[in-house]
Order: C-alpha cells, then structure tokens, then sequence
C-alpha cells in the first residue's frame, strides 16, 4: 500500500491509504487515527476516518501544516507494525428482500437504471452470474459484511463483503441518482453494501429494506438512547431475510419499544481472516448464534 498525503488549504490534511478498498487498507486507516487520537497531537480538532483514508483537521496557529504532515508520516510507520485483531460486535439485521417499498420506488425511477426491464435484484442476480433472484439473496445475506465507513448521511454504514475478492458482489450505481429512496433500504453500489439512514436521493441499487432503525436524532428508540447512531467503524454485520409477517412483527416490536438486536462481542483478527475467510466466517457466526 503507498500512502498518499495531500494538504487541503491550512487547516486539513488528506491521507489516501490505498487506491483500492481492502480490509487491510481499513485497518491502516484504522490503526493510525486510532493513533491520532490517542497522541492527542495539539492542534488537531477532527479526525474524518473513511473506507481507505481519512482527514485530519488541525488548527494551523497551534501547529504547523508540515509539523502536523511530519506527525501524521511518524505514525503511520507505527501503524504498519499495530495488531491486526480488533474487539468488535457481531450483529444480526433482519432484511425483508424484494419489498413491496422498494420495489415500487425501483420501477418509478426506471429509466435511470442500466436495465429497465427488470428490478435491481434481477439486475444484481444477472452481473453477478447467478441463476436466480433467490441464489443471490442466499449469497447476499450468507457471509458477514464489515463496516468501514459511517457517514454521507447521518448513520448510514458502508459495509464490504468478507468473502474472496472473486466472490464479491458488484453491482455499479444507477446511471443517474434517484430523487427518493426508502428510508432503511438496504442498498448496493460498486463493491459496497449500505443501509440508508433516512429517506432521500440515492443511486446505488435496492435490494430490500430493514424493520430496524439504525439513526433516531430524537433518541426515542429504545436501543439508540445513549447515542443516536447504531453503527461504527468496525462492526460486523449479518443479514437475515425475513417475510412480510417477521416484517411487520420486526416494525411493530420497534414502535412498542420492544426490539432488541441481536448483538455479540467477538474478536476479529485479520490475518486469521486472510488465512481462511470460511473458516473465520464460521466462527464469527457461531458466535453469533451462540453455538
């Protein structure tokens, strides 16, 4: 990996880890605003972490641009000899595929898609190589996914597919963003899987929708009392395909203040995961489900 820094006027400094999105580029990134953090460097008032880089903002009257660069190259020697585990949460998100919301927004807008003639998932299932709609939900939700970014909008994750890079789904953007998009949708663009936060514009393609909310501003929601924000940085995620009815029971244990996800703690070690993604996968899930 080259690490590119490139300054942004006198307050930000851009560090681009990699050019290619890998999980070993997340936990550079990783590693060294973790580093940042904890150097309490004086002057730096936010640290911006994304999928393979991250920003820096300093306030250049306590230290210098080229001091803050100098600090930033010293650490990122550090972060290349840090521990490749990480203490995480594993969690189970119930996603009801093909969904009557979706579906209708999907048709509405068309004309803006790549094939107009079937939906986002038959879209998805067919660049994929996959026979069906059916084989590609099963590969969808059958291997965890990482989430490597929280941002855009508020809440939203950015998760990437913890299998061989050959096995990853890709599926690019829509040719034009919609003007909606379903709030909860769970959405694909590129290599990357996302949960919309809110509804609002979107161009990466709709392959079903979650019960379970992932940002409340309010607070209100039982499970996001401490903090408005479910996910971060780290954690690891497991689909669940459920039917209308576990749908509908899911939305209506939320509103009753009764829907508690399905969360476990588990270590993740990336060099275990690049030595047998299955085998790890396995455990991670085990985990998961208690076994």
């Amino acid at each position: 990996m080259n690490t590119r820094y490139s300054f942004g006027g006198d307050e930000h400094i851009f560090v681009e880890v990699d050019e290619e999105m890998s999980l070993e580029a997340f936990f550079k990134s990783l590693s060294m605003t973790n580093a940042v953090r904890e150097s309490r460097i004086r002057g730096v008032t936010e640290i911006c972490p994304a999928n393979a880089s991250f920003q820096i903002k300093f306030d250049p009257d306590l230290i210098a641009p080229d001091d803050m660069l100098a600090e930033l190259k010293s650490l990122e020697n550090a972060a290349a000899k840090a521990d490749s585990t990480l203490e995480t949460r594993i969690i189970e998100i119930p996603v009801f595929y093909n969904d009557p919301w979706t579906h209708e927004t999907l048709m509405r807008f068309r004309e803006r898609h790549q094939d107009p003639s079937g939906t986002d998932l038959d879209y998805g299932a067919r660049i994929n190589g996959y026979a069906d709609v059916d084989s590609f939900v099963a590969a969808h939700a059958g291997s965890p996914w990482f989430v490597s970014m929280v941002g855009f909008v508020a809440g939203l994750p950015f998760m990437y597919q913890m299998v061989e890079r050959s096995r990853q789904i890709q599926v690019p953007k829509y040719l034009r963003p919609r003007t909606d998009t379903p709030k909860l949708t769970v959405g694909h663009g590129g290599c990357f899987g996302c949960i919309y936060s809110v509804r609002g514009a979107g161009g990466y393609q709709m392959f079903g929708i979650t019960p379970m909310p992932i940002y409340d501003p309010k607070q209100e929601i039982s499970y996001l009392r401490e903090f408005m924000i479910f996910f971060k940085p780290g954690d690891i995620v497991k689909f669940k395909p459920v039917n209308r009815d576990d749908y509908d029971a899911a939305v209506e244990a939320v509103d009753k203040g009764r829907f508690d996800p399905l969360i476990r703690k588990v270590r993740f070690s990336l060099d275990d995961f690049q030595a047998d993604p299955a085998a790890t996968n396995a455990k991670l899930l085990e985990v998961l489900h208690g076994a």
